[in-house]
């Protein structure tokens, strides 16, 4: 049984994650860890967690855990990463893991000299319902695939909140733009080429709150715009000369009920509706990642796609500077 140490009460750990983590069947959370030891202690009685530290170091320090997991700040992804991966301890962490794909270099070192897993926490390439999409584009139910097209925003003013603060690694990008990506990048197994951006920033809080995209890879091309201050919507489209397929619910999973995928035919006679029904992503990230640790042979998330994933984001970021392409 993989035992689970979790850096941080963030929200996304207390809400989504820990209870998921709980449920897997090869894994347990056995310690919690926040500078607030009434925090921690108060997370912990919530959900039956037996050890609750005063300082992420001393759970580091705990023989009861075998891995972290870290949701921390954006900003301090990396420095945790590298530290727990210092102490021998397994590591899964929020994305995106790093602001600069440059960053992620010494997460690779310390994973590689102390023998430790460390992933990338996307949780939508453990869930089937990508797996189907990749295998419906792999086995042509849409013929020639030509373009992808993404949103994803949600509204958030909090200046209080992260994501709304730059020197925590905030900004659309980071925390939202993530996703359109990797999951075109895991659906076709292609990288793009080179990016076309527009991105504006929130005078006040200096952070990226909208970004509108354009993504050459090649044979296809991509097109996405995300938001920190528009309405909440989220849809993935992969659009071939032969049909169609819609992700209702891409990266939240069953925000707006069961997760499905819908395969339309080109002429909108038929539509085919694959249904997800009680999918938990977080869990399945979980156990795939207890897996791996035990020597199984399963996919997980590897840095070196970390690294990839980040260049794209990186490079919108350099294209919004100019009108012209910017190479990835």
């Amino acid at each position: 049984m993989f035992r689970w140490g979790i850096l941080s009460t963030a929200k996304i750990g207390r809400e989504f994650v820990i209870p998921q983590l709980q449920d897997a069947e090869n894994g347990v959370v056995t310690a919690i860890a926040s500078r607030d030891e009434s925090r921690a202690k108060a997370v912990a009685a919530r959900f039956g967690i037996p050890h609750a530290f005063a300082s992420y170091e001393a759970l580091l320090a705990s023989s009861e855990v075998d891995g972290v997991y870290i949701p921390l700040p954006t900003s301090q992804h990396v420095e945790w990463a590298v530290k727990a991966a210092d102490v021998g301890k397994h590591v899964l962490v929020e994305k995106p893991l790093a602001l600069d794909a440059g960053d992620i270099r010494q997460v690779i070192e310390a994973r590689d000299r102390n023998g430790v897993l460390v992933c990338e926490a996307f949780m939508v390439t453990y869930h089937p319902q990508w797996l189907k999409v990749r295998e419906l584009v792999a086995d042509g139910a849409i013929g020639r695939l030509r373009h992808v097209q993404g949103a994803f925003s949600y509204h958030n003013v909090d200046p209080q909140n992260m994501r709304n603060r730059p020197e925590l690694g905030g900004g659309g990008l980071p925390d939202i733009g993530v996703y359109p990506t990797v999951t075109a990048r895991f659906v076709t197994g292609r990288e793009p080429q080179r990016i076309q951006a527009v991105v504006e920033r929130d005078p006040s809080f200096g952070t990226d709150i909208y970004a509108s995209v354009k993504a050459d890879f090649g044979d296809f091309e991509m097109s996405f715009y995300i938001s920190t201050q528009m309405a909440a919507r989220q849809t993935m489209i992969f659009h071939g000369d032969k049909g169609y397929v819609e992700v209702e619910t891409p990266f939240n999973s069953r925000v707006y009920g069961d997760d499905r995928v819908l395969l339309h035919s080109a002429d909108h006679a038929t539509t085919t509706v694959h249904r997800f029904g009680d999918v938990r992503q977080y869990r399945l990230q979980a156990e795939a990642f207890a897996r791996a640790v035990a020597g199984e042979d399963v996919p997980v998330f590897p840095l070196e796609d970390s690294v990839r994933n980040q260049k794209v984001i990186d490079a919108i970021f350099r294209a919004s500077e100019h009108d012209s392409w910017e190479p990835v």
